[in-house]
């Protein structure tokens, strides 16, 4: 299985970790950065395993067929892989993650 990030995703995670550290979420850059790099190496390593559910139809523009999983990094704060599973010729399983967002921002719609 083979977990990937759609260019649109990667993007938006160099924004976050500025966001988190401009709002001060964290007091240093460096941890900022490292919270970012852990919910992607926690994606990539954890997503084909993961329980999802179907998107509502809300997140389409994000792709079509699209799944969801749930990332909780702490009491406050659930991110949610949005993805679309493929089967490749290769019969490897590729997830390509075409959206992320916290439940601050879309947890009412899901």
């Amino acid at each position: 299985m083979n977990v990937r990030f759609a260019r649109e995703t990667y993007d938006y995670l160099e924004e976050l970790v500025a966001v988190l550290f401009q709002k001060e979420y964290f007091s240093w850059l460096d941890t900022s950065e490292q919270y970012v790099r852990e919910l992607v190496d926690d994606i990539q390593s954890s997503l084909p395993k993961r329980p999802h559910k179907r998107a509502p139809e809300r997140f389409a523009r994000y792709g079509e067929d699209l799944h969801y999983a749930s990332f909780v990094k702490n009491k406050r704060t659930t991110w949610y892989a949005f993805f679309t599973k493929y089967e490749a010729e290769s019969e490897d399983t590729i997830y390509l993650v075409r959206y992320i967002a916290n439940n601050h921002t879309v947890a009412q719609h899901l």
